[in-house]
């Protein structure tokens, strides 16, 4: 499936060639100022991934932006697609070695931000290049297509920006991985591990199979069932048309497999409130098998976003009232 706003089409209109060139000159203006301050050396990996609020929102995010693009990860701890997705841009950040820089937000923390940059559902993914904000993408999304997305994304920063990133302190790099704590490894951290690594690679049935590996030993396993819920979700929606899906499910509103799928859609492009509330009215509309489908892809739902998420209580009560 392609995420909401998985693409870079909108930075020729937000960056027409006035605006470029102007936003370039002041970039450039900022980086020698900063070069006469004694700024602009070699930065160390850990200096990559920020966290950032409002009070620091103009020198972490703007200012910084004219000398590197800075990619923002709107996330909030109850959200559990933002965990499947935030390690993978921390990696990716590191891995890039100062071509971006990520900025972390907490929305619960910092509902402003999140109000001004018009932001529906989290994950939610922006970037600001010179000064200006452009919309990247909503939602889960496998790791090529981030990856495409981000190496846009740098193109353009250098092409219209003249932005060509951070330079990254290799010792410094080398004196981080040696720092580095070392974790204990436990019973199931290997297939754990190697599920995130299928899910990193686009490997969906090798990320479900290695989730079930883990549930087959430790049924009460917490990371490996959400894990499996949440690959699993990704495996139903990778090969849906969302205009069909969508298209009969407005058609069709008292169809259980049309609302089943729009649900799924709903819920991988960050619209949980969105997802929960289809099922709970097709669950109203139906009897029978069909309504039980529902109830139990709704059950699944819950899984994928967490028991202790406000809105899985709010929803679970509303089932509850369309169910007696």
């Amino acid at each position: 499936m392609q995420p909401r706003n998985m693409s870079m089409s909108g930075v020729v209109d937000l960056a027409a060639v006035k605006a470029a060139q102007e936003a370039k000159a002041k970039a450039e203006h900022a980086r020698a100022e900063a070069a006469r301050q004694g700024g602009g050396g070699a930065v160390t990996p850990a200096a990559l991934v920020i966290d950032v609020d409002e009070a620091g929102f103009e020198r972490d995010i703007l200012q910084r932006s004219t000398e590197v693009p800075v990619v923002i990860d709107f996330w909030a701890e109850w959200c559990q697609p933002c965990k499947q997705l935030s390690p993978v841009l921390e990696r990716l950040a590191v891995e890039y070695n100062g071509q971006f820089v990520l900025a972390k937000i907490d929305v619960d923390a910092n509902q402003m931000l999140m109000q001004q940059f018009g932001i529906q559902g989290i994950p939610a993914v922006f970037a600001v290049v010179a000064g200006q904000a452009l919309p990247l993408f909503q939602g889960a999304a496998p790791e090529q297509q981030i990856r495409a997305t981000l190496d846009q994304l740098v193109q353009v920063a250098e092409q219209r920006f003249g932005l060509t990133g951070l330079t990254v302190d290799p010792d410094a790099r080398a004196d981080d991985a040696e720092a580095a704590p070392q974790v204990p490894v436990g019973p199931h951290d290997a297939l754990l591990e190697a599920a995130v690594q299928a899910l990193d690679a686009g490997d969906l049935g090798g990320a479900v199979q290695a989730y079930k590996n883990v549930l087959s030993d430790d049924p009460g396993n917490t990371e490996a069932r959400l894990g499996l819920s949440q690959a699993e979700l990704l495996q139903r929606v990778q090969d849906l048309d969302p205009q069909r899906v969508r298209k009969e499910a407005a058609e069709q509103p008292g169809d259980a497999e049309a609302q089943i799928a729009a649900a799924d859609l709903d819920l991988v492009g960050g619209h949980v409130e969105d997802a929960f509330g289809r099922l709970v009215e097709t669950v109203k509309r139906t009897a029978g098998e069909d309504r039980e489908a529902v109830r139990l892809r709704l059950l699944e739902l819950f899984e994928v976003v967490g028991a202790d998420d406000p809105r899985v209580t709010t929803a679970r009560r509303a089932l509850a009232r369309a169910l007696f």
